[in-house]
């Protein structure tokens, strides 16, 4: 039996959101429908595409593909890392595809990277479609809480020197991670110098959103700053973080910690201590608006 997917006709899958990227799509040519499943919170499809390698899409809107996901998870998790002086227990909040636990653990003074995800179907499909991300699970560093990110930090304080929070857009399951309460639990659950970085949407598509996100994330954090990076399968071509730092005296721009040419040669394929500076330097019309 051929599956199907109300976004694949055609043989094309189509990203198409009114609320969040109205009167635009990103389409990618599709070799085969590989999963199609009701989890508990969201729809999930995984497809093999013609260019792209292996994608998963979850309620609709792309969260990985094979062949640019490193772009995403390399920065969503260094901007963080090396913008803390010794990180060495970290928590992402999201991230089911194990991609930014994949960085975390490149980083030898990391101890223990926690993640914790709501939803047990993405860990599962991740792990049999998207191998070079989901690895990372079987790294002796790591460990899995399914559960609810809210309930989970509630119940740690001062324990983690960075939190990443890989989520979906701020439609459904993901809405609450956007606002003020959860940036006080993360503030909280945070070490002395902790950082955070949370996904943060498009300067071209969303700057009422990163605005909104900039002014609560700013009235808990002393240090907020956007940041952002280039990639092609997501709504607009970029996509941005918020990096935001406890220390008041922190500058999340410039990397307090960086890797060695070589390290960079063999490790990463995105990021590098020159990019982690100029992923803060936005255009006039987003600086103008952040500022």
């Amino acid at each position: 039996m051929s599956l199907s997917h109300p976004t694949i006709k055609d043989g094309w899958f189509a990203e198409i959101s009114d609320t969040m990227w109205p009167g635009q799509a990103m389409s990618l040519r599709v070799k085969k429908i590989l999963h199609v499943e009701k989890s508990k919170y969201q729809d999930v499809l995984v497809f093999e595409s013609t260019d792209y390698g292996n994608v998963l899409v979850l309620d609709g809107v792309i969260q990985a593909t094979e062949r640019d996901e490193f772009s995403y998870q390399e920065m969503i998790a260094h901007l963080a890392l090396n913008s803390h002086p010794n990180p060495k227990k970290v928590l992402v909040v999201g991230g089911g595809d194990g991609g930014v636990l994949r960085e975390i653990v490149k980083h030898s003074c990391v101890e223990e990277a926690v993640l914790c995800d709501i939803d047990e179907t993405v860990i599962k499909v991740s792990k049999k479609y998207l191998p070079e991300m989901s690895k990372s699970y079987e790294h002796p560093k790591v460990s899995v809480h399914i559960g609810d990110g809210f309930k989970f930090l509630a119940d740690y304080k001062n324990t983690f020197d960075v939190i990443i929070t890989d989520s979906s857009d701020p439609e459904g399951p993901a809405e609450s991670l956007f606002q003020k309460p959860y940036f006080e639990l993360l503030n909280e659950a945070l070490t002395e110098k902790g950082v955070i970085t949370t996904q943060a949407e498009n300067i071209y598509l969303h700057l009422q959103i990163i605005k909104d996100l900039k002014k609560a994330c700013k009235s808990v954090f002393p240090v907020s700053e956007y940041a952002y990076v280039t990639i092609p399968t997501y709504p607009s071509g970029q996509i941005g973080f918020m990096v935001c730092s406890k220390d008041a005296s922190a500058d999340v721009s410039k990397p307090l910690r960086s890797f060695s040419p070589e390290e960079e040669k063999k490790l990463l394929k995105y990021y590098n201590k020159d990019i982690h500076e100029a992923s803060f330097v936005l255009p006039t019309f987003a600086r103008d608006a952040l500022n």
